[in-house]
């Protein structure tokens, strides 16, 4: 049975990011008792879905200075150079590099760009489904913040380990 079969309603196409009804967001520890949490505003993407699943491809771009915690002097401080330097880095980006199936869902595997520093990393992913040019998929991925260079190592006050969580829906390009 190919991965087509196991996906409802499957198309295959190019899909365009909706922003207004995806989210991505984050969390991390801190103080090692507590998570703090927050998303980004602004990011775009294309997902091209093959005839095959697994020949798919996705990229996308964030707009880091668009970080919301809703505290605004944490965010200040997080866009900051002891954190994201936006000012030097503006952009964290993705690109696919290949994906497989894991039972029913996916992992899609690619190179994450952030703080200036590419590192591999495997996205966990759910297709939501297809349904009227719509595409729905979940996915997810905790990173190791000091991996790119990003705050200070030892997470006394925040955490090494950040979780992003992306719950996406994309529009069939016409």
């Amino acid at each position: 049975m190919t991965a087509t079969a196991q996906i409802p309603g499957y198309v295959a196409g190019i899909w365009d990011i909706d922003t207004v009804h995806s989210d991505i967001a984050f969390s991390v520890r801190h103080l090692g008792i507590g998570k703090s949490r927050g998303r980004f505003g602004s990011f775009q993407g294309e997902i091209v879905t093959g005839t095959d699943p697994l020949e798919s491809t996705v990229t996308a771009t964030i707009d880091a200075s668009s970080i919301d915690t809703g505290n605004a002097d944490r965010d200040a401080h997080v866009r900051n150079a002891d954190f994201l330097d936006v000012e030097q880095f503006p952009t964290a980006t993705f690109r696919s590099t290949g994906v497989r199936q894991d039972g029913d869902d996916f992992v899609i595997d690619g190179e994450f760009t952030l703080h200036g520093v590419t590192k591999p990393v495997s996205l966990e992913t759910e297709v939501g489904g297809f349904a009227d040019g719509l595409l729905g998929l979940s996915a997810k991925v905790v990173l190791n913040r000091t991996d790119f260079g990003v705050g200070p190592a030892g997470g006394a006050m925040v955490g090494e380990k950040i979780t992003i969580t992306l719950d996406i829906e994309a529009k069939l390009r016409s």
